[in-house]
């Protein structure tokens, strides 16, 4: 009955209900709370598979469940014109892309087929369009060639079909292990690169086959083509009229459509759908142009200029793709570039549009889609596919509703697979080219968002363009390494060097802006007004950040508070616990003056006042420095605690204690949010207090609680014993022997928690701790860490000499 009235009083009070929010903890009736540790099991065990998890886990497998069982009249038509306007672009695109892979045109209505027939089922995103791609289409081509230098008997659509069903085994494994974060390692500033780096690469390649030029190795990096292409100019032919009008066509037709958008909103959509046909009508224009120019010709070598040729009716490449060691071999060390660029285009692609748009993607499950469509697309011809950013801003501006409409998109593709085929055949291969240029083109970062780049972070700024550097002066593959591994230097530099602060106390008022502006007198209305001021923490350092106008104090003579910036580990910890050592000698001193009795007994590191200088000058200046009395650590960027950086806090508390001795430096810590973290002190030794602290009444604050008198004389008494635990070091006897502290003493916690008198708030609620009132220098913020330590030494008698 008394337990239950208890957990009525914490629900009305705190809004909390401990039968829920405290786990393997302990509440006593009279409001008491003790904490247990974590342990190891209970870790293990939240690894167990349950019957709920395994349930969501299938249903996330198959998210069209979700939605598929709602399906309307409204969302068909809307998926029925987005997909059908994404199959007018994907058809010419697709078959220019194989090109690009080195492989037959078919190849591309092939791979992109198969990424619209099985996508929908596994996506989370209704607007990304899976299927040939330009970046990914470069990348094949330049491995089956590659390959086939070294391997001649292997063609290439062995090569991509096999490059294909191992790129997704290797994508579904993820997706299923649910390991889609290892995404969030590839930065957008490598992304961008990238894709920056391929277009200027994908672009200067179809330069030369634009304006009819032969002999130009498209193949090798981006400035040696460049070089070629000028030196080609005047082996230009009749190609470069197709490709240069096409080129100018599409984006003439853009720009027109965009305009007349602009200018008559009222018809905003039909100008915008015009603009999205405007590669499928150039191609057909330019059919019409060829077919006129090249009619009665059975075979592509007799056109007056470069046409496609024959394009074979319906899957003429249907099988299970080779796997064998000589592939393994040869494709082996292309796996993990193959796999980058598809993670890469996908997730960056369906993210962006998620944002857009207003919905979340999945993105383990955004694997399993692709891994999923580029295991079965190699049985019907298909070569690697991914996320098209160029289709994908069409079906989303098409209106999309749901992904099914990439069945409509699939069947577009069918019927061009099946009915247009002898049409193709006069596809003028400038043409295909100029729509490659132009698609290609979107894919560069514009000026303003470079620009973006410097100032927001210069030295991303600097990546960017190495990675497209790397990527014009030597290949594709190496701007991605290069980009991706300059962005993790960064980030471990930036671990490694994180910069922490020491904190000030300010105190704070919320004033109306318009007082601001009309004068002190308005201030002091403002502050009559019943506005009450608050105590902040701000670092002490930071120059431009503040109103240097401001004054910030020491919370406290020989108290120091101390945030850390980004973590601490055992990258960071030395370098934490330097910067923490070197300001606290620098603004303490030694609590014995008089220590050492001869300059031979002095430390090398502490050699005293030069010759000729008298020591009492030296003894004056430290005099008034205040002693070291406690640290208060902000742990609130600390979201673990490794074996390292916890030996390092220990090194450093007996240090400290070194320093200060008789006395104990007192270490407590604010903003704790993970249970380990806190095991992995306590398992250190702190948290509790050191068992020599000397009694005078008032123990350290227990947050959530204001006690009163009664209260602090039961727990000033009690604290001793929940104190009593403390550990020198880990793994290793430091200073075994010559420590002043107590042995340890194991006491009954909930023994004594029970005999805290309950805290009554003035309204008549019981107050209850935040934290256990056996860890009392963890607390929930810096300003009640630092109210706990003056709250100790004022009751010690603590002077408050020097406290501004």
């Amino acid at each position: 009955m008394a337990a239950s009235k208890n957990n009525d009083r914490l629900k009305s009070f705190f809004g909390i209900d401990p039968e829920t929010t405290v786990d393997d903890s302990v509440f006593h009736a009279d409001g008491s709370y003790v904490e247990k540790e974590p342990s190891v099991k209970e870790a293990l065990y939240e690894l167990v598979p349950t019957i709920p998890g395994i349930i969501r886990y299938l249903h996330e497998l198959f998210p069209f469940l979700g939605w598929i069982f709602h399906y309307n009249l409204t969302w068909l038509l809307g998926d029925i014109i987005a997909g059908v306007t994404v199959g007018f672009v994907v058809v010419p695109q697709g078959m220019a892309y194989a090109l690009l892979a080195n492989l037959p045109p078919e190849y591309g209505l092939y791979t992109s087929f198969v990424g619209f027939l099985f996508y929908w089922a596994f996506a989370t995103s209704k607007d990304i369009t899976i299927g040939a791609v330009a970046v990914m289409s470069t990348i094949v081509g330049n491995i089956t060639i590659r390959v086939q230098q070294e391997h001649p008997e292997l063609t290439p659509d062995i090569v991509a079909r096999s490059l294909a069903l191992l790129s997704g085994i290797v994508l579904l494994f993820l997706g299923l292990a649910r390991l889609g974060f290892l995404v969030e390692f590839i930065p957008l500033v490598a992304i961008t690169s990238f894709m920056t780096g391929s277009a200027l690469s994908i672009a200067s390649g179809q330069v030369p086959k634009l304006l009819g030029i032969s002999d130009v190795k498209t193949r090798e990096s981006t400035y040696k083509v460049i070089i070629d292409t000028l030196k080609g100019l005047p082996r230009a032919k009749l190609d470069a009229a197709m490709g240069l009008t096409a080129l100018f066509g599409l984006y003439f037709i853009r720009w027109l459509c965009n305009y007349m958008g602009r200018k008559y909103p009222r018809y905003q959509k039909t100008w915008f759908f015009l603009s999205t046909l405007r590669m499928a009508f150039i191609v057909i224009l330019y059919i019409l142009v060829s077919w006129l120019a090249n009619r009665g010709i059975s075979d592509s070598s007799e056109a007056k200029f470069a046409i496609l040729g024959t394009v074979p009716s319906g899957f003429q490449h249907v099988g299970a793709p080779q796997l064998n060691a000589e592939i393994l071999s040869a494709i082996g060390s292309d796996i993990p570039t193959t796999i980058l660029v598809l993670l890469i285009e996908h997730i960056a692609i369906s993210k962006s549009f998620g944002r857009v748009n207003n919905y979340i993607i999945n993105p383990s499950q955004e694997l399993v889609a692709i891994g999923f469509s580029n295991i079965f697309g190699p049985f019907l011809g298909g070569y690697p596919a991914t996320g098209s950013f160029s289709r994908t801003a069409i079906k989303a501006k098409a209106g999309v509703r749901t992904p099914f409409a990439g069945i409509f998109t699939a069947i577009i593709v069918l019927l061009a697979l099946y009915a247009l085929t002898s049409v193709f055949f006069y596809i003028p291969s400038a043409g295909l080219s100029a729509l490659i240029i132009h698609a290609v083109g979107d894919l560069i970062l514009p000026p303003r968002e470079v620009y973006q780049y410097w100032k927001t972070s210069p030295l991303e700024f600097v990546i960017f363009f190495a990675g497209v550097f790397v990527s014009v002066f030597t290949n594709i593959e190496n701007g991605i390494y290069v980009t991706v591994a300059a962005s993790g230097a960064i980030l471990l530099f930036r671990i490694a060097k994180s910069p922490g602060r020491f904190l000030g106390k300010v105190n704070v008022q919320s004033v109306p802006r318009d007082s601001l502006r009309s004068g002190s007198s308005s201030l002091i209305a403002g502050s009559a007004s019943g506005e009450k001021s608050h105590a902040v923490f701000i670092p002490t350092d930071q120059v431009g950040l503040y109103n240097p106008d401001v004054k910030i104090s020491s919370p406290f003579p020989g108290v120091f508070v101390y945030r850390f910036g980004e973590g601490l580990n055992y990258v960071n910890s030395a370098r934490h616990l330097d910067t923490l050592t070197i300001h606290i000698f620098k603004h303490t001193r030694r609590t014995q003056l008089d220590r050492f009795d001869k300059v031979g007994d002095r430390p090398w590191n502490d050699p005293g006042p030069r010759r000729g200088k008298k020591a009492a000058a030296e003894t004056e200046a430290l005099a008034a420095r205040p002693t070291l009395r406690a640290v208060i650590l902000d742990f609130a960027a600390v979201s673990a605690l490794d074996m390292t950086a916890a030996q390092a806090l220990i090194d450093l508390r007996n240090q400290f204690d070194r320093y200060a001795d008789p006395d104990r430096v007192e270490w407590h810590f604010a903003g704790i949010t993970s249970r380990w973290t806190k095991r992995a002190l306590v398992a250190s030794g702190f948290g509790t207090g050191p068992e020599s602290r000397r009694s005078g009444g008032g123990g350290p604050v227990i947050d959530g609680s204001a006690a009163n008198s009664e209260q602090q004389d039961k727990y000033g008494a009690l604290e001793p014993l929940l104190g009593a635990a403390e550990v020198d070091s880990i793994g290793g006897d430091v200073q075994k022997g010559t420590d002043a502290r107590s042995k340890t003493r194991e006491i009954d916690i909930e023994a004594a928690a029970a005999e805290v008198t309950p805290v009554v708030s003035s309204s008549g609620k019981q107050l209850v701790p935040l934290f256990g009132i056996n860890r009392p220098y963890f607390h929930v913020d810096i300003e009640t860490a630092v109210t706990s330590v003056v709250r100790g030494l004022e009751a010690r008698g603590s002077e408050w000499s020097g406290r501004e």
